[in-house]
């Protein structure tokens, strides 16, 4: 097959050449300095940084367990879990503390014995912070308090600092009975929890600790 020669110079004739004026070197720094550098990172902060795609839920299985966290002991009824109803769902939802009340009273029961009543025993939560109505925890502490028929001290602590770990509790009220029931809805890092120890260490009374959900898996 017989090959055709091909004149390059008619195909170069026909191919524009940028003015070399076009940009100047100071321009075109300009416009790379001017252009916003890519942080490879930043889609998954955004991701992190959104409550609502990593908000805790729990199924509210029934997971009885005891953990040692902040230096204290507590048992939690229910586990955090993958799906279920979001902790802020579950706050929300009036029909909540009548459940959690009525799902806690039994446990209770089993720990300390059906005779609470009789043993010198009542029920603490923590202070409210934000709240100036009976926050999720203290509606359903009392509740529960009711339910077992032992007193309910609703404002036992002040708190004079606005974060959760280790947080500063003083004391209003010191409860009489000799045996008292520290109740959390969610326990997450145990802090809440060690600053209603700390402020009430000073009078010898014996704690045990109760919460809803356990934060953690």
């Amino acid at each position: 097959m017989k090959r055709i020669p091909v004149d390059l110079n008619d195909i170069l004739s026909e191919i524009a050449v940028p003015d070399g004026d076009a940009f100047s070197s100071i321009e075109l720094q300009s416009k790379i300095s001017q252009k916003k550098p890519i942080d490879l990172f930043e889609e998954q902060k955004r991701d992190g940084w959104n409550k609502d795609k990593i908000e805790a839920r729990c199924d509210f299985s029934r997971h009885v367990r005891l953990t040692r966290r902040a230096s204290v002991f507590f048992i939690s009824l229910w586990q955090k879990s993958i799906y279920g109803r979001t902790l802020s769902d579950i706050k929300a939802d009036d029909s909540m503390v009548d459940f959690f009340a009525s799902e806690l009273v039994p446990l209770i029961e089993d720990i300390v014995g059906p005779n609470l009543k009789d043993g010198g025993w009542c029920l603490i939560t923590a202070p409210r912070r934000r709240h100036t109505v009976r926050n999720f925890a203290t509606r359903i502490a009392a509740k529960m308090a009711g339910m077992l028929h032992i007193p309910f001290y609703e404002d036992v602590f002040s708190c004079h600092t606005k974060q959760r770990i280790n947080a500063v509790f003083s004391v209003n009220t010191v409860p009489q009975e000799e045996n008292i029931i520290g109740f959390d809805d969610i326990c997450t890092t145990g802090s809440t929890l060690a600053s209603m120890k700390r402020a009430l260490e000073p009078y010898k009374k014996n704690m045990i600790f109760i919460t809803g959900i356990n934060n953690k898996l």
